[in-house]
């Protein structure tokens, strides 16, 4: 097995908040931080996100080399509705073959969980290249603490459909499951569609089912509500349009 590693670093979850940002070390371990500012290879989600990230970086611990220096690839958008070619993966792990490490890095959060990277993890270990997770925060894990719901069994099923009735008879399935598993569901959606979930969460869902909503994780601005779907529904919540949120529910037995 070769000595070059990808290394997957976690990002804030402060993306797209307005105003000044905290401290880096503030959020993130300082042994992660340093382990980002030696890489001089990067696959990320966007590059232009990538570089205030690695500036952000910079501040704490200067960068091995300049800003303008460093190499930094973007992960191929995947296809549309699932169709369509397969990306090749192999020219973003070609700096490892050369027995340089690269970064993973993602838009928020942990890269390869509920955020794209995985299949190139997945080509690494093809490869026989070593894969280390740096720490940091992943807000599914995040939520499903805050929540109080359960947290020996629990399942990711990533984002619902946004058509209605589609949406419905999803929701009523994994409601279904979650009460014959006593498993704990959860779901994301894309930030200006939150209140949009929520309310076909509180629509397709029976009102002693528990819903728990975490949004704006790790910033001033985070909370997270746990009540029952007949409680949501007596006092409403009005969700952000621009901070990501995380969606939990368990259905009673």
């Amino acid at each position: 097995m070769s000595s070059a590693r990808l290394f997957l670093v976690p990002n804030t979850l402060d993306f797209g908040i307005a105003g000044e940002p905290a401290p880096l070390d503030d959020l993130l371990p300082r042994s992660t931080l340093r382990e980002a500012a030696r890489l001089s290879h990067w696959v990320v989600e966007n590059a232009k996100t990538a570089r205030a990230f690695l500036k952000r970086v910079d501040a704490v611990f200067p960068l091995a080399q300049p800003l303008q220096s460093l190499q930094i690839q973007e992960l191929p958008r995947p296809p549309k509705g699932g169709k369509g070619p397969v990306p090749d993966w192999k020219p973003l792990l070609a700096p490892l073959r050369t027995g340089q490490d690269v970064g993973l890095l993602s838009e928020a959060g942990l890269p390869a969980v509920a955020d794209p990277g995985s299949q190139l993890v997945a080509a690494a270990h093809r490869e026989g290249f070593g894969v280390v997770t740096l720490s940091g925060s992943s807000s599914l894990v995040l939520a499903l603490a805050a929540s109080g719901l359960q947290g020996q069994s629990f399942a990711f099923v990533g984002y619902l459909p946004q058509d209605a009735a589609a949406r419905l008879a999803r929701v009523k399935e994994l409601e279904q499951r979650s009460r014959r598993e006593m498993q704990t569901q959860l779901a994301i959606e894309t930030p200006y569609r939150n209140q949009a979930l929520l309310d076909g969460l509180l629509q397709a869902l029976q009102g002693e089912t528990l819903l728990s909503v975490s949004a704006s994780l790790c910033t001033p601005l985070a909370w997270t509500r746990t009540a029952r779907v007949a409680d949501w529904k007596r006092q409403p919540s009005t969700l952000p349009t621009d901070q990501p949120a995380i969606f939990s529910w368990l259905a009673s037995g």
